[in-house]
């Protein structure tokens, strides 16, 4: 017999996680619901380190869910910082064009913004660019006012404090190690014991792919984790950014090269690259796991995606061996920067998915089967949609599970 019974558990205590059980608890409050996290406190990785910035939505398409998600997760997140008194600021961003056949890339992004509905933007002349950043270089740029910054950690412990208010139980150092079928729901073997459940959501980030396969769902699917490795600014030297300061993005890859971000702290990072990283957690270059390396390497869409993309990998993997390459990026923004000026920063691991053809999938992706939901990608700007992407699994939810308030 299982030790405890459930109607929903969410797996994972990341912010995604937190924000679908948020959902569920305000909308089905009759409902058991418990959300199973590994760590011993919640937010600790993608959640717990990432940059803080509250996205606008101008480098997505405005078919995709990224873009349809995160102009609303934006707004209400905002409000949700005002609501409950939670640090943040709207600071703005540039996005910097450096050289003349970049200027297309922002055109670009400014169509792209219109379509999805964000108003404010402006292109700035290199003189009206100095005006926002004084210490930045630039033929020309595109000001996002609407960018801003929080602390996505005091969000994600808002979240859980209010489903706690709602009758939700959360359970920290509870690793799902197994999870089957019993008479119509599932039972989930963990390191607290077992856990039968009507219903799983499955939100468990660099092993969501884990869980899914747990679940005899999509193995043509692959988490493949790149390390995100960060300097910052000196403290002295925080005076030459003073919002949010990011290159035109290559538009092959679902990642928006080295940049400047003000944190609402006050401390300036500067970063990330994109490195693969042969641990799911590895937030150290050392870091290694036989097993899951061995899962990537057998992985075929992992090498489709090696001949795809080598030469972009290898220059990622130079800068991160060498500073002065990762300076040498960073000058094409702030010419000011010396090496002096940076010491390492904790870095960040993202959960990318990739497919068995190569393709790295840049749109946020949901799949269900039976009573069984998994949020199988859902990298930046997940954070800041975060409160949508929450209401968009409970309606698929409600539509695939039946669910009754």
């Amino acid at each position: 017999m299982p030790d405890e019974r459930r109607d929903i558990v969410v797996i994972g205590g990341g912010i995604v996680g937190l924000a679908c059980a948020l959902e569920f608890s305000r909308r089905y409050p009759r409902l058991r619901l418990m959300l199973a996290e590994k760590e011993d406190r919640l937010a600790t990785h993608q959640s717990g380190r990432n940059s803080g910035v509250i996205h606008s939505g101008i480098y997505y398409r405005s078919t995709s869910l990224k873009a349809r998600t995160c102009v609303q997760g934006a707004k209400e997140m905002v409000a949700f910082c005002k609501e409950h008194e939670i640090p943040h600021q709207i600071c703005g961003k540039v996005i910097v064009a450096t050289k003349p056949d970049q200027f297309q890339g922002l055109e670009e992004l400014q169509k792209r913004a219109q379509a999805n509905g964000i108003s404010g933007l402006r292109v700035l002349s290199q003189e009206e660019l100095r005006e926002i950043e004084p210490h930045c270089a630039g033929l020309r740029a595109l000001h996002v006012p609407g960018a801003g910054i929080t602390d996505y950690v005091k969000v994600s412990e808002k979240y859980a404090q209010i489903i706690a208010q709602n009758g939700g139980q959360i359970w920290l150092q509870t690793k799902v190690i197994g999870l089957r079928t019993d008479q119509g729901g599932y039972v989930l073997e963990t390191t607290q014991g077992t856990i039968a459940a009507q219903y799983i959501v499955n939100c468990a980030g660099l092993y969501s792919d884990v869980i899914a396969h747990m679940a005899g769902a999509n193995r043509d699917l692959r988490i493949v984790p790149f390390r995100g490795e960060y300097y910052e600014l000196i403290p002295q030297r925080g005076h030459l950014v003073a919002g949010l300061i990011y290159p035109v993005p290559d538009p092959r890859f679902p990642f928006l090269g080295v940049h400047f971000t003000r944190r609402i702290n006050g401390h300036v990072d500067a970063g990330p690259n994109a490195v693969l990283a042969f641990k799911r957690e590895g937030y150290a270059k050392t870091d290694f796991s036989l097993s899951e390396a061995f899962s990537e390497l057998v992985f075929p869409g992992f090498w489709r995606m090696a001949a795809k993309y080598w030469r972009t990998g290898v220059a990622e993997l130079y800068r991160s061996c060498s500073k002065r390459a990762f300076v040498h990026a960073l000058r094409q923004l702030v010419p000011e920067v010396e090496s002096s000026d940076l010491v390492p920063a904790p870095a960040g691991v993202r959960a990318q998915a990739l497919e068995r053809d190569g393709t790295l999938i840049d749109d946020f992706r949901f799949e269900g089967s039976g009573n069984l939901l998994h949020v199988c990608n859902v990298p930046s700007p997940a954070a800041t949609a975060s409160l949508v992407i929450g209401r968009a699994v409970a309606d698929m939810a409600h539509a695939q599970f039946g669910l009754k308030s």
